[in-house]
């Protein structure tokens, strides 16, 4: 099994407390927490099809879709409460050089 290495982002351009979409087959949402800790998901909202990484609220660990209110836990993916139902997946994120890659 071949993991990919993809390019996310600069550390320096995603602020704490922000989410950037990171484009491609499939989207990317990286995530840089209040604590400074990068995590990356799917992109997309398990419940409706809207983007994490262009509007969404992050607080902690985690992470709002503002179309219904649906919550993740960007760590884990795990839906935190109705109406998703289906986690987001995640990937490991590595940082190298002041880059952020997403790996998986």
């Amino acid at each position: 099994m071949t993991t990919e290495r993809r390019f996310a982002c600069l550390a320096e351009d995603v602020a704490p407390g922000t989410a950037i979409t990171v484009p491609g087959d499939p989207p990317i949402a990286v995530y840089h927490t209040e604590e400074g800790e990068f995590y990356a998901t799917a992109d997309t909202c398990t419940h409706e099809k809207w983007s994490l990484g262009s509007d969404s609220d992050l607080e902690g660990c985690e992470v709002t879709c503002p179309l219904h209110m649906a919550r993740f836990d960007i760590r884990t993916g795990e839906a935190l409460c109705f109406p998703a139902t289906v986690a987001l997946r995640t990937y490991a994120t590595e940082i190298d050089d002041g880059k952020v890659f997403v790996v998986g």
